[in-house]
């Protein structure tokens, strides 16, 4: 049997956990100095605190900074407890400016702003331009670490240029033309330097049309961007189009993983920097939230059931379906709201497409739900023998899955528009809406119609 591409990391961390049981430090030491920096990130996130703080006592002193980079928020606060200032200096000169400045965002102010005095100048001025952009624009996402190179030289003088270089930045797949002034005018393709005629000029061979991006641009509106067009790297530029930096494919693979895992874990109310291992007490004031907010919506489904108490003390039927009749809707209504969230996610959705969106999910809530209120309608028959509680299911049945459709659009473009996370909380309105008007309907058709 092939291993698997997750084999070596498993085998790394059975081996690692089991040295560090056994107290073996030298081997531990020697593990994680082959390991990826990622990898020792996996790593200490799958231990509890101080096993965690224990194992970084073990982590190469060179791969420090990288591996605190790759660590989500909590877990890194966990590890910055323990450091002594010297050794956090130390780690913060081997990162990138955009690394280090979502770190110093995260520390304490009078720590963040001791950890940018202690840097040397040039290294300070780098995290400074980054720090000046709001968060999740492109301007906190971009390298500062750009070649550039003028629009009046050959592709000879710049092969010779380059050759002085000890290596590129990673991920070079072009060179940035500008300007006497630093305006950008244009790209180098990496291929197009290496087989043009060396006398070409750069302003001959360069690319005009070339994407850029803004540096207030948004971290979803750069990943859609890399997405359509298929980028390797992309320029970003200040409002006077000087060149600031570059953004490249690894940094968008991560703000895609990033929303994946936002989304993932605010359908189920949890915060995405969540430390599976945090202490009790803020794990259970964070979920405990999430929990009361549910049980308010459950009371509010339970107080309309209780506006039918009379009907259900009679017709034992109706208690034995009413929950068909909310669960369709639930369903159909989370499939619409998924699709919506996502196609706000990808800015497919405008103005001038919300009502085609909106009817076309109406239409699609009809079908599905003329389809299977006749099919719940003839098991409700067969099951009861009453053809009237047949009738009144398959209506209740058609009216919940066309107000799920419904709320499956407008909650999350309401919920943006108030400036609240739709992945966050439309699910839980959604399950509100879709519960209430299910039981009302149901319930309200059979108070009217069998008593």
């Amino acid at each position: 049997m092939q291993p698997t591409p997750e084999q070596p990391y498993t085998d790394l961390r059975e081996q690692v956990f089991a040295d560090l049981e056994a107290g073996r430090h030298a081997d531990v030491h020697a593990s994680l100095a082959e390991a990826h920096p990622a990898e020792v990130a996996d790593l200490l996130e799958s231990l509890p605190i101080e096993q965690r703080q224990e194992l970084w006592e073990d982590v190469p002193p060179d791969q420090e900074g990288e591996i605190l980079t790759h660590l989500h928020e909590e877990a890194r606060n966990t590890i910055i407890d323990v450091m002594e200032p010297a050794e956090l200096v130390a780690a913060a000169e081997s990162m990138a400016p955009e690394d280090l400045a979502e770190v110093i965002d995260e520390l304490p102010d009078e720590i963040g702003a001791a950890l940018l005095i202690a840097m040397d100048q040039d290294h300070r001025s780098r995290v400074d331009a980054v720090l000046n952009y709001p968060e999740a624009t492109a301007g906190r996402l971009m390298s500062t670490d750009v070649v550039s190179i003028r629009p009046d030289v050959t592709l000879a003088v710049v092969l010779r240029w380059l050759r002085r270089h000890a290596a590129l930045p990673p991920h070079t797949d072009a060179l940035m033309v500008i300007d006497g002034n630093g305006r950008y005018v244009g790209m180098l393709p990496i291929d197009v330097l290496v087989t043009g005629a060396p006398e070409t000029r750069v302003e001959t061979a360069m690319r005009c049309d070339a994407d850029t991006v803004s540096a207030l641009a948004t971290e979803r509106e750069v990943a859609a961007l890399f997405e359509r067009r298929d980028l390797i790297s992309v320029a970003v530029l200040d409002e006077h189009q000087r060149l600031l930096g570059r953004i490249t494919i690894d940094d968008v693979v991560d703000v895609i993983r990033d929303e994946s895992d936002r989304a993932f874990l605010h359908s189920a109310g949890l915060d995405e920097e969540e430390d599976l291992f945090a202490p009790v007490v803020p794990s259970s004031k964070r979920r405990g939230i999430w929990l009361g907010i549910n049980l308010v919506t459950v009371f509010m489904a339970a107080w309309v059931i209780g506006q039918f108490q009379a009907a259900l003390d009679q017709i034992v039927a109706l208690a034995v379906l009413m929950p068909v009749v909310a669960s369709m809707g639930g369903i159909a209504g989370s499939q619409t709201l998924t699709l919506t969230i996502r196609g706000l996610a990808l800015n497919q959705i405008a103005g001038s497409n919300v009502r085609w969106l909106t009817v076309k999910e109406l239409a699609v809530g009809a079908l599905n739900g003329g389809v299977w209120a006749v099919a719940v309608a003839l098991v409700s028959y067969l099951w009861f023998g009453d053809i009237r509680i047949a009738a009144i299911i398959a209506a209740a049945m058609m009216l919940n899955l066309l107000a799920a459709a419904l709320s499956g659009v407008t909650i999350p473009l309401l919920l943006q528009r108030l400036g609240i996370d739709p992945a966050l909380s439309g699910a839980v309105i959604l399950t509100t809406v879709t519960d209430i008007i299910g039981f009302l309907s149901f319930l309200g058709l059979a108070t009217v119609f069998l008593l």
